[in-house]
């Protein structure tokens, strides 16, 4: 128990550059001379997840001597972030946390951040910097401004409004293409651009997306130059794809007085994970990169494998402990997946996406699993279901709907994995009556919730959600699809999983 000068101690000063020496011994802080440091990423999307995963390894970097590739944070939406650490000088708490033990971390990679929408400016100015070789990207999904059929939104008004005004864009797009036109007329070597969200091909998606842009910025009445641009973009620029994985919860404010009182300094916003943690990248960077396989990261020449292994089982897992967990009343990951039904359900989950995974890639999928059954168990992250829940069917399509179009197409059993889509749709009709209302959100909620409404018969709700989705678009056996994740909805409606489970033998 802290004593009373420690928890006084602990309100009275905040994390810093002047307060980080004086922290206690067993947190560990930046050795290196952030003074000295070159900004040499750009990174779009500071959220929770960039700070637990890619800026660590980058301190890790950092901390061996590589003092040229700084981070530059930027927030295209919020400036929530930039507040917090801009009083800490950017620094914040990394807290490793497994059910034993708390490992706490200062993290110092972060050397400045810039708000897109206060300033799109600088943050254009920071990506058309020389020194800025490497551009990330951990925007979500829904960020990517995808249209249904894969291709990018033309018509969505944040992508016309970055057409017609290319000096303040809004869409990471905007930003990309602008960049890479100022580099170009300046005569300065295109930076890598990274992508590290949940996209199949992630790096083969953005690149497709942002010459689509390019292509429609070139035929724009104002454009200098026809096709120069995309062309320019499609055969000059890399888009190296990579596969992330590290479980971050969201930070509550019992989390902040925790690490306050065992830093004896306020942290606005600490960040949350488990000891785990992965990065496999395509090894293609024209510009340098740091020295990440040091670290253990992956570097190699085809990341497929390892994405779809933890799309399909960790990330697919994920979803559907998030809908049957909020369904059956579990507020958090650890005390889902300790729910024998559930738990019996994620294996059968496994053993119907393990098959659609290569056979000659060398992956373990044993391990793998052996491994994720550990992190599911985790009672200190409080990982919460309605956090997992969010933007469905944007996730979705790759996490269980690609892996049981497989199964049909290999004749293969996927009647647990259709039960997720059909959870899903539950879940989402439950928000405002079982469950509260916006406990969890979706960029389709407006669509949704007024076909839901309707509380039309499950196979005609279905088929409008996929149609509203985009899942499984035309193939062939799309009914198919339908009618099976339509017979789950029915046991959900009559009574929850318990039928659902039961119709499943479980």
């Amino acid at each position: 128990m802290p004593s009373d000068q420690t928890s006084r101690a602990a309100t009275t000063k905040r994390l810093s550059a002047t307060t980080v020496q004086a922290l206690p011994a067993p947190v560990s802080t930046p050795s290196y001379d952030r003074g000295r440091i070159a900004p040499g990423i750009v990174h779009l999307g500071v959220g929770a997840f960039h700070r637990a995963h890619q800026a660590a390894y980058v301190d890790d970097c950092l901390t061996a001597g590589e003092t040229d590739w700084g981070i530059v944070g930027v927030s295209l939406r919020s400036p929530d972030t930039r507040d917090a650490l801009a009083p800490q000088d950017g620094l914040y708490t990394l807290a490793i946390r497994s059910s034993g033990e708390e490992e706490l971390r200062v993290i110092g990679s972060i050397g400045s951040m810039l708000v897109a929408p206060e300033d799109p400016g600088a943050v254009l100015a920071a990506l058309s910097d020389p020194r800025t070789r490497i551009v990330t990207l951990t925007i979500t999904e829904k960020a990517y401004l995808r249209a249904a059929g894969g291709g990018l939104d033309a018509a969505h008004p944040d992508i016309v409004h970055d057409l017609a005004n290319p000096q303040r864009p809004r869409t990471a797009h905007g930003f990309l293409t602008e960049a890479l036109a100022r580099r170009r007329a300046a005569g300065t070597p295109p930076f890598t651009v990274l992508c590290c969200d949940n996209l199949p091909a992630n790096g083969a998606t953005l690149h497709r997306l942002l010459v689509e842009f390019a292509e429609l910025r070139d035929g724009s009445p104002d454009a200098n130059s026809s096709t120069r641009l995309a062309g320019h973009i499609a055969d000059e620029v890399a888009f190296p794809s990579s596969m992330v994985d590290r479980i971050v919860p969201a930070t509550t404010d019992a989390d902040r007085a925790r690490i306050a009182v065992e830093l004896g300094a306020e942290d606005a916003w600490p960040v949350m994970t488990e000891p785990f943690r992965q990065w496999v990248i395509e090894d293609n960077f024209p510009a340098g990169r740091p020295a990440w396989e040091k670290f253990g990261v992956t570097m190699v020449g085809d990341v497929a494998p390892f994405e779809d292994m933890k799309l399909r089982l960790l990330n697919g897992a994920h979803s559907g402990i998030a809908y049957l967990g909020l369904l059956s009343g579990h507020a958090t990951v650890d005390r889902a997946f300790a729910d024998p039904a559930i738990r019996q359900f994620v294996d059968a989950l496994w053993a119907e996406a393990i098959p659609t995974l290569p056979e000659d890639a060398g992956l373990d999928t044993s391990a793998y699993t052996a491994e994720l059954t550990e992190r599911f168990s985790n009672t200190a992250l409080a990982h919460r279901t309605a956090q997992i829940a969010n933007d469905g069917s944007q996730k979705l399509p790759q996490r269980i709907v690609a892996s049981a179009v497989e199964c049909m197409e290999a004749g293969t059993e996927f009647v647990h994995l259709t039960l997720v889509i059909a959870a899903w749709i539950a879940a989402c009709a439950a928000r405002g009556k079982t469950l509260p209302e916006g406990h969890f959100t979706d960029p389709l909620d407006a669509s949704l919730t007024a076909l839901l409404s309707q509380q039309l018969p499950a196979n005609e709700t279905v088929t409008a959600v996929f149609d509203l989705a985009g899942f499984a678009g035309d193939h062939a056996e799309r009914q198919t699809l339908i009618e099976l994740v339509a017979v789950h909805l029915v046991h959900l409606r009559r009574d929850g999983p318990t039928l659902a489970f039961a119709a499943l033998g479980i």
